[in-house]
């Protein structure tokens, strides 16, 4: 699944080609992905422009003065820029056709398992941040809101493991499976520790390796498992990078150690056992 690193490389690279653009068309070759697709897309999206693009968690926003366009990956998704003309494949589900100075280019998703999200939030239903996918969510850990400090505080009681503390978003938002273990490893922290358990020093040093390998993910392109390509159809490289994700029995780049996989709520956990306490 794209993870924030990918969401922020998608939006970077799509918003060059549609801010400050009118839109011109909106194409739907399905009922919809996840959920349906606001049928009255075409309509309400006719010759407005593109304002800006924006980011929450793993939610790409395209805002327009009357509202915002909220498109999610789901597990197989990515975005692409296209000339006008270029025949659509059996995974292309939705084309936002924009035009600018230099003619009309087409944003154009495809998702083959349909898990992906289009969505529309009018602007008189009030911010962004109310839409029921993005108001419960927690602070952006690239903001100057994440500290440890807040890890600390919002972690008192909870018994949970760090992990799915981490991966369930309330506190920090957008810290996926693969960057989760990775920053887990960089702080010398087990996976399997009560987030209550940690202190405030250790947790100064996990907000700071989350905030470090999400930004080198980011500069790298972010990491190409399966589905995932950027909007120029290049990859990312973010994984020749890994200290554990995905590395199972392999020795630990820092102490030889082999790697460890073990489950957690699901999903798969890669850590050293000597290096993380």
């Amino acid at each position: 699944m794209p993870e924030l690193p990918e969401v922020e490389v998608t939006r970077r690279g799509v918003a060059p080609h549609i801010e400050g653009r009118a839109v011109r068309d909106v194409v739907l070759r399905r009922a919809g992905l996840r959920w349906p697709f606001p049928a009255c897309l075409p309509e309400v999206l006719a010759d407005r422009t593109v304002v800006t693009t924006g980011r929450r968690g793993k939610y790409l926003l395209v805002e327009f003065e009357h509202g915002t366009l909220i498109i999610h990956l789901g597990m197989s998704g990515h975005l692409r820029v296209l000339p006008p003309g270029v025949p659509p494949e059996k995974h292309d589900h939705f084309d936002l056709v924009v035009e600018g100075a230099e003619g009309r280019q087409v944003l154009r998703m495809t998702d083959p398992r349909r898990f992906g999200a289009v969505l529309w939030h009018p602007k008189d239903e009030g911010d962004v941040d109310a839409h029921l996918l993005l108001r419960g969510l927690g602070v952006e850990p690239l903001g100057p809101d994440f500290t440890g400090e807040l890890l600390y505080r919002q972690t008192r009681g909870r018994s949970a493991a760090i992990k799915q503390v981490l991966l369930a978003g309330d506190i920090v938002v957008g810290v996926g499976n693969i960057y989760c273990s990775e920053s887990l490893f960089r702080a010398g922290i087990n996976p399997k520790t009560p987030a209550g358990r940690i202190g405030r020093a250790r947790y100064d040093k996990l907000a700071q390796a989350i905030r470090d390998v999400l930004a080198e993910a980011i500069v790298q392109g972010g990491s190409t498992l399966r589905d995932f390509i950027a909007v120029n159809g290049q990859s990312g490289y973010f994984q020749q990078s890994y200290f554990v994700y995905d590395r199972a029995d392999v020795p630990c780049r820092v102490c030889a150690t082999p790697i460890r996989q073990i489950k957690q709520g699901q999903r798969s956990t890669f850590y050293c056992i000597k290096c993380q306490k």
